[in-house]
């Protein structure tokens, strides 16, 4: 007689409660964020997609916060399958291995590494070659100087490599077939392919592969060069330097002749970029004046020229000062150039950008101005029929990517997430690359089949996994974008950041954490406002406003400081600060701010009528730090033993200092 199994169903309820339970578990187990957790964050990135397209290499920096540095690695991830297949390629523990590249045919790659450097030269780097599947690298260079950048042909028959003292870099040629067939390192000859005088700075090689562009500077400064060697290394304010040409090498050899394609020696090439079809190259110059070039705002004294290299014509396309231009853009074909700059075009503005296009053949023709959207319309990358220029940018407390049409000049958002995106185009394969992070999602890299799929999160695939340790081990403060209305009734945004373990009902205190700028914005990012998750983790709420001259709001937002450059803005910070007070969420009398470049709204908080914080200085987290107080004449000792009302403008870490901040103010409270 057979023996009966018995089957035992639990109720649903009990399922219920057990999934709760476990749940809760899980919690539980989990502990806040701390500020060496955040020091702790590896960081994905130099991604390299395969000529075929199934493969990305990317590295993997591991930070190691007692020793001050970071040490970083190469790995491996199918397209299709994302993390799931991601593998380790390189395994060293104190030398790095960067910028991955794959051959032109694929199978294997170069990467530039400093894992045989001499002790002497400790940082140098040298090339080497290892295949996609594993197995050992092998050695391709012994330049004496190490190698600084390098770039194979797309034809795949050279890899070229730049190397040399600082300011005479040359630039040198290995056989691809060779380093194919396992030629031994000292039978690998690099062929030298320049020998210019005063080196070789950025360098491209031509779509076609039958030419290398690089700029250079024209003269080299002899008694300067001298002054450095000999470590007097006091750097001159607005000191004059030569002036920086582009160049064009040939690469038929034997002899690699160059050539000067700029010759007005009144302006300096700041970069470049080559048409498709590689005869157009358009650059970007400034003036040759010590007051216009090498200083923040080279920029704005910058123009942009396009060079045809047939008969080597050069137009200029844009005359102006304090006006800055992106790069030029060229569409697919070629036949269209493109590039974003102010909305105004005569005179300094903080107006949005607006796109600019015209048919590249048109010679001193008009620009057709596009881009309707209420932020900056810049250009990423283009359709492949060259219908759609694709950008970021971003929109109140998130970045997404956005939809040019070429043809109406209207924008269309493509993405809608809830996080910060940005979306790139492999040159050669077309695959979209995608850096995402959002309040609880460090950033990771993640790759799409089309353009369709894009705006479906789940159909993303994620390939980057360099911090799962935070989803397993760390307990996040809820992360949401907040809104307001400021003291002259306009709507203010921001990110708040609800303390770990929230119940609502209680009240708790409240740190606001001010972007500078100003004209940026906090995001729905990872860990943002200065490390707020700390914060968060000992109890703390965390504001970050967009006040008036933040970014992502639209222009009259940005523009709304100008001419009144201190009040909108703490206005729409306190208005932020009250608003919170009265949803109950934030204890007034326990209250504090931090930042970093814009001191004014610290300086406002001490010039308006409120009162010292009178709670427990010990729970605010840049007591503990040990730091000497700085920059306050009213303050003494240090952070973690001052009280909080001693420190009466603001506490700031000296420089080299590690702390979660980069000011902290008294805590106030309203009246």
């Amino acid at each position: 007689m057979p023996v009966r199994k018995s089957s035992l169903v639990a109720p649903p309820v009990l399922l219920t409660l057990a999934a709760q339970l476990l749940s809760a578990q899980g919690a539980a187990s989990k502990r806040p964020m701390t500020f060496l957790d955040a020091q702790y964050l590896k960081s994905a990135g130099s991604p390299a997609v395969s000529p075929d397209g199934k493969q990305l290499l990317y590295t993997v920096s591991t930070p190691d916060w007692k020793e001050a540095t970071s040490q970083t690695d190469v790995w491996i991830s199918p397209t299709d399958r994302g993390v799931a297949g991601t593998r380790q390629l390189t395994f060293t523990t104190a030398k790095n291995e960067i910028s991955p590249r794959w051959a032109p045919k694929g199978g294997w790659f170069v990467f530039a590494s400093n894992r045989e450097a001499p002790a002497a030269s400790a940082g140098q780097q040298q090339l080497f070659v290892m295949r996609a599947d594993g197995g050992e690298a092998r050695r391709v260079t012994a330049a004496k100087e190490g190698v600084s950048t390098y770039a194979f042909t797309k034809d795949g028959q050279w890899l070229v490599f730049r190397s040399g003292k600082s300011g005479e870099e040359q630039l040198y040629a290995l056989s691809v077939a060779a380093i194919e067939k396992g030629t031994p390192l000292d039978s690998l000859t690099a062929a030298a392919i320049t020998k210019h005088p005063t080196g070789v700075g950025d360098w491209r090689v031509a779509p076609d592969s039958r030419r290398i562009y690089f700029t250079t500077a024209d003269t080299t400064d002899t008694d300067e060069k001298l002054r450095r060697e000999k470590k007097f290394t006091v750097n001159v304010r607005n000191a004059g330097t030569p002036t920086v040409s582009l160049w064009a090498l040939e690469l038929s050899g034997p002899t690699y002749p160059t050539t000067r394609l700029t010759r007005d020696t009144s302006l300096a090439v700041t970069g470049f970029t080559i048409s498709p079809d590689g005869r157009y190259v358009g650059f970007n110059a400034v003036p040759n004046d010590r007051y216009k070039r090498n200083i923040t705002e080279e920029g704005m004294y910058a123009d942009v020229f396009l060079l045809d290299t047939q008969g080597n014509r050069v137009e200029r396309i844009t005359k102006n000062d304090e006006i800055s231009e992106s790069a030029l853009s060229f569409s697919p074909d070629s036949k269209t150039i493109a590039f974003s700059a102010s909305d105004d075009m005569t005179r300094y503005n903080m107006k949005n950008r607006r796109v600019y296009l015209r048919d590249v053949a048109a010679t001193g023709g008009a620009f057709r101005k596009i881009g309707d959207l209420d932020g900056d319309n810049t250009v990423d990358f283009w359709s492949a029929d060259g219908k759609t220029i694709y950008f970021n940018e971003g929109h109140k407390a998130t970045a997404q990517l956005f939809a040019l049409d070429v043809a109406s000049g209207k924008v269309k958002p493509v993405t809608s997430v809830q996080g910060v995106v940005s979306v790139s185009q492999d040159d050669d394969t077309k695959r979209l690359l995608l850096n995402y992070q959002d309040p609880t999602t460090p950033g990771a890299i993640y790759t799409v089949a089309s353009m369709l799929d894009l705006p479906k999160k789940a159909s993303w695939v994620q390939l980057t996994d360099a911090n799962p340790w935070v989803r397993e081990q760390i307990a996040l403060g809820e992360e949401t974008e907040v809104t307001w209305t400021s003291k002259d009734g306009k709507p203010v945004g921001g990110v708040l950041i609800k303390p770990v373990g929230y119940q609502p009902g209680k009240k708790y205190p409240l740190l606001v954490a001010i972007h500078g700028g100003p004209a940026a914005a906090d995001l729905l990012s990872f860990n943002g406002g200065y490390g707020a998750q700390t914060y968060a983790g000992q109890g703390w709420a965390v504001l970050m406003p967009n006040y008036r001259g933040s970014t992502n709001y639209g222009e009259a937002h940005k523009n709304g400081i100008v001419g009144n450059y201190f009040d909108p803005g703490y206005q729409d910070i306190m208005t932020g600060v009250d608003h919170l007070i009265a949803t109950g969420l934030v204890d007034s009398t326990k209250m504090g701010v931090l930042g970093v470049e814009r001191r004014w709204p610290l300086e406002q908080l001490d010039s308006h009528a409120y009162r010292p914080f009178q709670g427990d200085s010990a729970a605010v987290p840049a007591r503990r730090t040990g730091f000497p107080c700085t920059r306050s004449p009213t303050c003494s000792g240090t952070a973690s033993t001052t009280s909080a009302t001693s420190c009466r403008t603001m506490i700031s870490m000296p420089t080299g200092g590690r702390a979660p901040f980069s000011s902290f103010a008294t805590p106030r409270r309203r009246p």
